[in-house]
């Protein structure tokens, strides 16, 4: 199939175009740069030059393929419901495109995104008024309109080489200031998913989900936070230690408003629907592996 992917070249989508071309499919990724092309060009994919500003561009793209794979998001947390609303506009262009097609739309959200007693499932819905709220309910709400959509929800780390999310920031902010922290008991749990298996997830999610699932792309339930800590402060030959909670912004700055979330999450109904089984190591593994560290 001929399927249209934003955010390509990125951490994750630079995983999944070679997932999804060697499967057999025709990759088109959304491309800002000439620098973005030639990276799509080498991964044996073609380009639409645009970028989630234009709404028009991204419906015509959506229109001349056979699936959308939707992963660009605007990473800036000074302004995190601005990013928002660009992602809800996307989607709303790309599923108007695709509405009455029976194509497949997957739309990419968060883990941390539900609100739950104990762990969460896919079964969960968004908590009302985050970043990403009114993207999950306008894209489930295009499986009314004729396209198969499914959100796939990441885990708070999505990790393997070429990370440049929240575990190396935290690396960095180990570094900066000399220890390796976490906040109160640093028993809060962030679930995890190497960016392979991830991708796999992608590729069967686009292949065979019904229209109007949630998946959940996580590997590890939980890891508590103190872990992720001992590791790095033991890589960085740095104390391990704890932060009070009110002193979370200070110590990790934009980080501290996820250094505390607890967000224990199953993924058990999405490998029963697709038959996903994750293969490659987890966070702790992969961070223990060293090339987090190099420098």
């Amino acid at each position: 199939m001929r399927v249209f992917v934003t955010g390509a070249t990125g951490f994750i989508g630079s995983a999944v175009v070679p997932e999804l071309v060697a499967a057999g499919h025709e990759v088109v990724g959304l491309a800002r740069s000439d620098e973005a092309e030639a990276s799509l060009k080498s991964a044996g994919a073609g380009a639409h030059r645009g970028s989630l500003d234009d709404p028009e561009g991204l419906a015509r793209a959506a229109a001349a393929a056979d699936g959308v794979v939707h992963l660009a998001f605007i990473h800036d947390f000074t302004d995190i419901y601005a990013a928002g609303a660009t992602d809800l506009r996307a989607i709303e262009a790309i599923g108007a495109a695709l509405a009455g097609s029976h194509k497949p739309f997957l739309v990419t959200s968060g883990t941390a995104i539900a609100r739950a007693e104990g762990v969460i499932t896919e079964a969960d819905g968004p908590a009302p008024g985050l970043h990403r709220t009114a993207s999950e309910q306008a894209a489930l709400a295009l499986a009314e309109r004729g396209v198969r959509v499914s959100l796939v929800r990441l885990a708070a780390s999505v990790h393997g080489r070429g990370d440049h999310a929240f575990v190396p920031r935290l690396i960095d902010i180990a570094r900066e200031k000399g220890v390796a922290a976490y906040l109160g008991d640093g028993t809060n749990r962030w679930p995890g998913v190497h960016r392979l298996d991830a991708a796999r997830l992608y590729r069967l999610a686009l292949e065979s989900a019904p229209a109007g699932t949630r998946l959940h792309a996580n590997d590890e339930e939980g890891v508590p936070f103190r872990d992720i800590a001992a590791v790095i402060g033991r890589h960085l030959g740095v104390p391990v230690g704890s932060v009070p909670a009110e002193q979370a912004e200070d110590h990790f700055g934009w980080l501290g408003r996820f250094a505390g979330v607890d967000n224990p999450t199953s993924s058990a109904l999405t490998r029963r629907l697709l038959g996903w089984e994750p293969r490659e190591p987890g966070l702790l593994a992969d961070l223990d592996a060293g090339h987090y560290f190099d420098v």
